[in-house]
């Protein structure tokens, strides 16, 4: 699993307009209250807007507001605005990965791991993590001692 800066921060711009609803906040205040450089972050909620789920308005009261309900948009959807497919190999699904021989079932792996990472991310919205209650499916593999670990080229029990 790889996560990209762009998509972190799309997701964290998000989760603060979550909080904000159905307020609307200025860039430069999602930028703040997250850390994330006030121009990357300009370009994402463009990309947002663009993907509805994001709508802007200009003055005094202005500034970016979710397009749906918080409860409604999933960590997965946002992610895709940036990233397109949450799995990739080699730049293509999962599943149109052929391998020769040996390796064949390889595919299988794929496409079983890229459908473990989707459960996740479709499960969870933006609501869920504003208000700081996870699906208890979700909240369950949080709580395995193990998802907490990073393991390098041999893992180590």
């Amino acid at each position: 699993m790889r996560i990209s800066a762009r998509v972190d921060y799309a997701v964290r711009a998000a989760i603060e307009l979550a909080a904000a609803s159905p307020d609307a906040l200025t860039c430069d205040r999602i930028a703040t209250a997250q850390g994330i450089p006030s121009r990357f972050l300009q370009a994402i909620l463009g990309d947002l807007q663009h993907a509805r789920l994001v709508t802007s308005q200009r003055g005094r009261d202005g500034g970016y507001r979710l397009a749906l309900p918080p409860s409604e948009v999933s960590i997965a959807r946002v992610m895709r605005v940036e990233q397109g497919f949450l799995a990739e190999v080699h730049g293509q699904r999962p599943e149109d990965a052929t391998y020769p021989g040996v390796a064949k079932e390889l595919t299988s792996v794929w496409v079983a791991a890229r459908d473990s990472y989707r459960r996740v991310l479709e499960q969870v919205t933006l609501a869920d993590v504003v208000a700081g209650k996870l699906p208890d499916a979700v909240a369950e593999l949080a709580e395995v001692e193990s998802a907490w670990r990073s393991f390098g080229a041999t893992p180590v029990d």
